[in-house]
């Protein structure tokens, strides 16, 4: 019988396009990840309800710009996200629950009802899901779609402000109604143990406002 050659073969010559990691430890690679940004109230709030989302990797609070007339820095999160985990369109449908997303008032400069897309694919999908959305609202929905331009990072003292600091007035008046909002509609979709420690850290209770 023939002797069989051993012929050492790089997979990434052949389009194997594998994690380093599961080549290397034996673990799976990494979920894709993709991104996308919203803004809408105080960014401190926004952050707070991304944060409290099974799916979410990583949320960036900051300012983000478009182009045009909305070239201007607004409050804004960045969310990093899997897909496989949580779609494109309830991320969508909390935002525009958790937000004044009918309120056209006085600081929608300053707070611009937004979703930031990163692609022309995602901008698309996102106006379609903005579009089948609108009959579930008593209210015209202001939110607009824009492409994002640039992003500034909050000073760090003030990231994961909720998580932080859950028991300051101010959390107490603006984001724990919005939790308690996101607790109400989308229970499988939330962090509860995450976002039930971080309430009870205070008995203090009020009406709030989940409308910034």
């Amino acid at each position: 019988m023939a002797n069989k050659k051993i012929v050492d073969i790089d997979i990434h010559s052949i389009g194997l396009n594998l994690d380093n990691r599961y080549l290397n430890d034996g673990q799976m690679p990494t979920p894709n990840f993709t991104k996308i940004a919203f803004g809408g109230g105080c960014h401190w709030c926004t952050e707070a309800v991304f944060q409290s989302l099974l799916g979410g990797e990583t949320v960036e609070q900051g300012f983000v710009a478009s182009t045009g007339s909305n070239s201007s820095f607004s409050d804004a999160v960045v969310v990093h996200f899997d897909p496989s985990i949580i779609s494109l369109k309830v991320l969508i449908e909390i935002h525009l629950h958790t937000h004044g997303s009918t309120s056209l008032h006085s600081m929608r400069d300053k707070y611009r009802s937004a979703i930031y897309s990163y692609s022309w694919v995602q901008a698309v999908e996102s106006k379609k899901i903005l579009h089948a959305l609108q009959p579930t609202f008593g209210n015209k929905i202001i939110t607009k779609v824009y492409s994002f331009k640039d992003f500034k990072p909050s000073p760090e003292q003030f990231v994961a402000y909720f998580y932080k600091n859950p028991n300051k007035p101010f959390c107490e008046r603006f984001i724990h109604p919005k939790l308690k909002t996101l607790l109400r509609k989308f229970p499988g979709q939330l962090e509860q143990g995450k976002i039930a420690k971080a309430m009870n850290c205070t008995r203090r209770e009020g009406k709030g406002n989940a409308e910034l």
